[in-house]
C-alpha cells in the first residue's frame, strides 16, 4: 500500500466542511424540531428530534458547559497548532485530524454561542444517545486514527 499525504489545505478544508455541515444541519433541525415533534429522516433507521446537551458524549459531565467549553477551545488551539506545524501528514492520520478539529470546533461553537450542544439524529431501531454531525466527525476521527495506526504498523521496519 503506498503511503499518501494530506496537506494543510484539504485537511482544513475537511474540517471546515464538517463546521458547516455541522453548524447548518443543527439550526435546521433547532427551527424545524423546536415544538418538540419527531420527524423520521431515513424512515426505520434515524429520526429528527432537538435535545439540549448540556454535557459531552452521551450526556456525560452534565451542566459542565464552561469546563467543556474550555476545553473545546484548549483541543481546538492544539490541534491548529499541530496543522500549522505539519506541512502534509500521512493521509488517515489528516482525515483523524480533520475530522476531530471539525467535530470539536462544530460541538464548541454551541457550547459558547448558546450554552448548550445541539443533537437531533435519533437512532431508531437501538436505544442509543441522540447526537449530532459534529459527534460523527468525532467518531471518523478516532476510527480514521486506529486506520492509520493499523496501516502503519505493517510500513515500519523492525528494531
Amino acid at each position: 500500500m503506498t503511503s499518501s499525504t494530506l496537506r494543510r489545505t484539504p485537511l482544513l478544508g475537511v474540517a471546515g466542511l464538517v463546521v458547516v455541515v455541522d453548524q447548518g444541519t443543527k439550526l435546521l433541525a433547532s427551527s424545524q424540531l423546536a415544538d418538540g415533534r419527531i420527524v423520521p429522516l431515513l424512515p426505520g433507521l434515524l429520526n429528527g428530534q432537538l435535545v439540549h446537551n448540556t454535557g459531552a458524549a452521551f450526556s456525560l459531565l452534565r451542566g459542565s458547559v464552561q469546563w467543556l467549553g474550555v476545553l473545546s477551545l484548549a483541543v481546538t488551539a492544539g490541534l491548529l497548532i499541530w496543522v500549522m506545524r505539519h506541512r502534509a501528514a500521512p493521509f488517515w492520520q489528516g482525515m483523524a485530524v480533520a475530522f476531530l478539529l471539525g467535530g470539536t470546533l462544530g460541538n464548541g461553537i454551541d457550547r459558547w454561542r448558546i450554552g448548550h450542544v445541539i443533537d437531533f439524529l435519533a437512532l431508531v431501531p437501538i436505544n442509543f444517545p441522540i447526537f449530532n454531525p459534529a459527534d460523527v466527525a468525532i467518531n471518523l476521527a478516532v476510527l480514521c486514527f486506529f486506520i492509520d495506526l493499523w496501516s502503519s504498523r505493517g510500513s515500519k521496519a523492525p528494531s
